[in-house]
């Protein structure tokens, strides 16, 4: 088996115990103060003051400035203190799991056969044209009102379109023009064809596409900086950069890469206290 460097990313100080418990690295991120034990996001060459509205993506651009070249494995991972990669679905109640039961479950290693298979680990796909059409009518009525196909063929309920909605009519499509030439036009078919992606900003993957994947994701997002701002309102608004970060990710992995999906599992490790 060949091990992952698989880091947990965290607000709360107190997700400590728990974080090392399950073996990942713990990273903290925000305002709150953090044990020497956490990694941050807020020393040498980083944009941690923009956490608000990059969320996780601070850490990624530290990781990238600061620490990519010192990761000694292969194998690089991440997820969240409340979202984790695990190795199949499972049918049963989590609110009942234990933190050992949990540790057991989840996926922290890949196969030394499985790295010819695939250089990335993403989340299952989540279809956005399967979610309840009163919550596409309630954000924006007069879309469909337009435009009534939308309401009977749920493949044109395409990702651009879940975007206009719940992150600003036309903000995606403004983005994509500030995108590398090389990636413009394909991202663009991806977000207007397809009804599902890769969600959480979650991923696992070989090192080596990690950083050719930050060289395009940064630069990408700073242009966009110009074009949107920082006073930003709403939560669909104020964390724009991590949703077109989420997208993005998607369509770049699933280009450049074999990608396996694996489930992810939602349990908050904040329901563990620490004895």
């Amino acid at each position: 088996m060949q091990k992952i460097s698989f880091y947990c990313l965290t607000l709360n100080p107190s997700h400590e115990s728990n974080i090392l418990k399950l073996n990942y690295i713990p990273v903290g991120l925000g305002t709150e103060t953090f044990s020497n034990k956490f990694l941050r996001d807020n020393y040498g060459e980083n944009i941690a003051h923009k956490n608000e509205h990059y969320g996780e993506y601070t850490f990624h651009y530290w990781l990238w400035k600061n620490y990519l070249d010192k990761i000694e494995t292969r194998w690089v991972g991440f997820c969240q203190y409340r979202k984790f990669f695990i190795k199949d679905k499972l049918n049963i109640n989590t609110n009942e799991f234990s933190l050992e039961q949990l540790n057991s479950y989840l996926f922290k290693n890949v196969g030394k056969s499985d790295d010819l298979k695939y250089d990335c680990i993403l989340g299952e796909l989540l279809p956005i044209n399967d979610f309840r059409l009163t919550k596409f009518l309630k954000k924006s009525i007069l879309k469909f009102i337009t435009k009534p196909s939308l309401i009977y063929s749920k493949n044109k309920r395409n990702i651009k379109l879940h975007f206009d909605i719940f992150h600003g009519d036309g903000n995606l499509e403004s983005a994509i023009n500030l995108l590398d030439e090389k990636e413009r036009e394909g991202f663009r078919e991806y977000v207007n064809t397809e009804t599902a992606f890769h969600p959480h900003n979650m991923f696992i993957c070989k090192k080596e596409y990690l950083k050719r994947y930050y060289e395009i994701i940064f630069p990408w997002l700073q242009r966009c900086e110009k074009l949107f701002g920082f006073d930003l309102k709403g939560y669909g608004m104020k964390r724009i950069y991590g949703f077109l970060a989420e997208r993005f990710l998607s369509y770049w992995f699933s280009k450049n890469c074999k990608i396996k999906a694996l489930p992810i599992l939602f349990k908050d490790i904040s329901d563990y206290k620490d004895l």
